[in-house]
């Protein structure tokens, strides 16, 4: 299945089962794209333990993802637990439907097949930034805290305005936050690949299955570096988290106030009543207490070139 590639590109092509099931056409479009046009060696894994050996034996290939957000996120996890993640060029071809390929439309990776798969042999590789927990866990796009709080947000039509009182989230163009806290530079170009990502993190991701109800208000205990945005005292609506130019963009809303609290910070901790929430549209928990920590340009992927004037 490997072609000559005058280019000198060889790819480790990592084709999740759950992909070769459910749309075993794309799947199989996508790695003949790959195969024409790179030295590709393909992986079947039939499970996590044969995903690891896979990466652990990749050489100097480039690691190519067919799959849906839980593939690229075990393989992404799985190199970071390794302390291999910023050296290892990756690529993503999303197999799958809305929901489970949400991330890739945070990242910007095409949604089909061909599109995707020339990305991968065409495209510029690109240093993104993410979120590591203290449990060695990884968020590459955003996250909700209490989980119930993405429903209606990360339900809304892209583009649409919030509801009366509801805060923009994290990283989204437009609306206004009471700041509280300074970091970074100042925001990228909407149009640049990292800004993209950052601020279309917390819009694109899907809402919550239902299977976990939570109350549209809970308690919780929010620290940004230090610096305490809420407090057990008072409920909280919502806190959205996302990697945004190398820091770790917060949005705090309580409904007894009329605007968010928004800042930046290198660490975020959320602590109080066991709590679940939402990271890469997978319901986490329940924890008592979590602490996301921003790591820029912790990751290397390809993504399609960007267009001639930025469009």
């Amino acid at each position: 299945m490997s072609a000559a590639d005058p280019t000198g590109a060889q790819l480790l092509v990592v084709i999740d089962p759950v992909a070769r099931r459910v749309d075993g056409e794309s799947t199989r479009i996508a790695r003949d794209v790959l195969c024409a046009g790179a030295v590709a060696k393909i992986c079947l894994p039939n499970g996590p333990e044969e995903v690891a050996r896979a990466v652990a034996r990749r050489g100097r290939r480039r690691t190519v993802v067919i799959g849906d957000d839980r593939a690229l996120l075990r393989v992404v996890g799985l190199l970071h637990r390794r302390r291999e993640l910023a050296e290892a060029p990756l690529a993503w071809v999303p197999v799958g439907a809305l929901p489970a390929v949400s991330v890739a439309r945070v990242l910007g990776v095409p949604l089909g097949a061909v599109a995707a798969a020339r990305a991968v042999l065409d495209g510029v590789e690109r240093r993104l930034g993410m979120l590591a927990d203290d449990s060695d866990g990884v968020v590459l796009g955003g996250l909700w805290v209490p989980a119930g709080a993405a429903h209606r947000a990360a339900h809304r039509p892209v583009g649409a305005r919030p509801e009366p009182g509801a805060p923009e989230p994290a990283g989204a163009p437009g609306g206004e936050a009471r700041t509280v806290a300074r970091g970074g530079g100042a925001h990228q170009s909407w149009w640049s690949p990292a800004a993209r990502t950052a601020r279309t993190a917390l819009t694109m991701l899907s809402g919550p299955s239902g299977r976990h109800p939570l109350p549209s208000c809970t308690r919780l205990r929010v620290e940004a570096d230090g610096v305490l945005l809420a407090d057990l005292d008072r409920p909280v609506g919502r806190v959205a988290v996302a990697a945004v130019d190398g820091l770790a963009e917060v949005v705090v809303h309580a409904p007894a106030d009329p605007e968010p609290v928004r800042t930046r910070a290198r660490a975020v901790t959320v602590s109080g009543p066991d709590f679940r929430y939402r990271a890469d549209n997978r319901i986490r928990g329940p924890v008592r207490a979590r602490t996301w920590t921003a790591v820029p340009d912790a990751w290397r992927l390809t993504l399609p070139a960007a267009r001639p004037g930025g469009g």
